[in-house]
């Protein structure tokens, strides 16, 4: 009886101190989560780089780390900057009244007046949506514009945030084989089960941040582009913004380009606003309908509907980071009702076909 309640008393503190540890993290959430992804990323390289120079792993981390930076951290600061700064200048083309948002709404409803029919049949207000279009206009690039000052005023920490990632990140890629160890080791899961959870773990992540930035990263080149070659201005900032929309499956970066199209052709500029419609369904949208399946829903093994629904799920409950952490709850959510299945229930045979009814035929 004594050891059962020392032992149930233990658990219980187990738990407690885990929780408060962890919420002690929560405000490094983002640096520890991405280290833990460039770690899982960068791991083969890492592998062979250790082998390459005889077992010497703080050197293989730190090359690692600096392929890292090259390829990922850098380019990636250089597009937030940028893409702050043009948010900026939207705030004042704004303000200045350069950028009206009523007047594009004016344009829209003369140009096509079958619009405003609908909406009057369904009984939308068209002056209340020009009311919300222009506050969303200036909200958003007010949110812009403060951001743009908040990361001069905020670079200390930013930065810190940045290095504490990296310094993690280093540490997780020369002894993330021992933690593993150590964590089949402390979870009473079973070794076999765990080894599997963490297989899927590190396979859904690679496939979900490789397939989804690439696709994101293609999808917002090619909107940036086409922006910058039919004139239209701050191509940049709707490029990253089509960007990070990209990682939102099927829809995407439809939701900038289309509503640009479609103002194109109201304004009387038939020939680029069709140039914009064909460029987008036939060039951005293949990529999503191609590689995205390829990368993303073949590696991680998960239908295209439920890649979209944990996508859309992830992004509402844990902002940008939910791209990844999605997914990932999806994909442990199958392995784990597989290994019920395999286990517990091993000895069901499939249910035939034929319906009861034509089986009594």
């Amino acid at each position: 009886m004594q050891a059962k309640l020392e032992q149930r008393s233990f658990l219980l503190l187990l738990i407690v101190v885990t929780l408060l540890f962890l919420y002690l993290l929560k405000p490094f959430f983002g640096a520890v989560f991405w280290a833990c992804v460039i770690g899982l990323l960068f791991h083969p390289l890492h592998q062979r780089l250790v082998k390459r120079w005889n077992g010497h792993e703080n050197i293989a981390a730190l090359a690692t780390l600096t392929v890292c930076m090259a390829l990922c951290i850098l380019p990636a600061v250089f597009v937030i900057t940028s893409f702050v700064q043009e948010g900026h200048a939207l705030y004042e083309r704004v303000q200045s009244g350069q950028l009206d948002p009523a007047a594009i709404m004016d344009k829209l409803r003369h140009s096509f007046p079958i619009v405003e029919n609908v909406l009057s049949r369904l009984n939308i207000d068209l002056e209340s949506i020009k009311s919300m279009a222009t506050d969303a206009a200036v909200t958003s690039s007010r949110f812009l514009a403060q951001n743009a000052v908040e990361l001069g005023q905020g670079t200390l920490s930013f930065f810190a945030s940045l290095a504490l990632m990296v310094y993690l990140a280093f540490f997780l890629l020369r002894d993330g084989p021992q933690l593993v160890e150590l964590l089949v080791r402390a979870l009473p899961l079973g070794d076999e089960r765990e080894y599997q959870l963490f297989g899927k773990f590190a396979e859904v992540t690679r496939a979900t941040v490789k397939g989804n930035l690439v696709v994101a990263a293609v999808q917002g080149g090619l909107g940036g582009l086409i922006f910058w070659a039919l004139g239209i201005p701050g191509a940049l900032l709707w490029g990253v913004v089509m960007m990070l929309l990209s990682l939102i499956p099927v829809v995407g970066a439809s939701l900038i380009w289309g509503p640009v199209a479609i103002y194109l052709l109201a304004i009387g500029h038939w020939t680029q606003g069709i140039i914009l419609i064909a460029f987008g369904a036939l060039v951005i949208g293949l990529v999503d309908n191609i590689l995205r399946p390829l990368l993303v829903g073949r590696d991680t093994k998960l239908p295209d509907y439920l890649v979209l629904l944990s996508t859309l799920g992830g992004f509402a409950l844990f902002g940008i980071n939910g791209f990844v952490i999605g997914p990932l709850i999806a994909a442990l959510f199958i392995a784990f009702w597989q290994i019920f299945a395999d286990e517990f229930n091993p000895t069901h045979q499939p249910v035939d076909s034929q319906s009861p009814v034509e089986q009594g035929d």
